[in-house]
């Protein structure tokens, strides 16, 4: 086999290697930002959380669990409407530190999860 037919099967094989990978990639729904934010402090109070992805998800099939101070859990209700790609709710916290688990079903199927960890101080 001529030395350029190798060549332009070798730069073939690594472009489409490449564009796989980076499907691959796009699949995931990654959380880019939430409020409150890793780490961050809120008052007490009424508090809407908001995440946002990288890519749409399915929020029917996503889910949120708050783990309180005394490491008991809640499920949040997720807020049916908003833009594709967030996931909000709304709840009332007293001061302690919290964690909301995260699991989101992006739209192609993949399963990501994570945790914001916040505290919550008083006014």
């Amino acid at each position: 086999m001529p030395l350029h037919s190798r060549t332009r099967r070798a730069v073939f094989a690594g472009v489409l290697g490449l564009v796989l990978s980076r499907r691959r990639a796009e699949a995931h729904a990654i959380l880019e930002a939430s409020d409150p934010p890793a780490g961050g402090t809120v008052p007490t109070g009424a508090i809407t959380m908001k995440l946002r992805y990288n890519s749409r998800i399915d929020r029917t099939r996503s889910g949120l669990t708050l783990t309180r101070p005394d490491q008991s859990k809640t499920s949040l209700k997720i807020d049916p409407e908003g833009p594709p790609d967030i996931l909000t709710s709304t709840v009332t916290l007293t001061p302690g530190a919290y964690v909301v688990r995260w699991q989101v079903l992006a739209v192609d199927g993949h399963i990501t999860r994570g945790d914001v960890p916040f505290t919550v101080t008083e006014h």
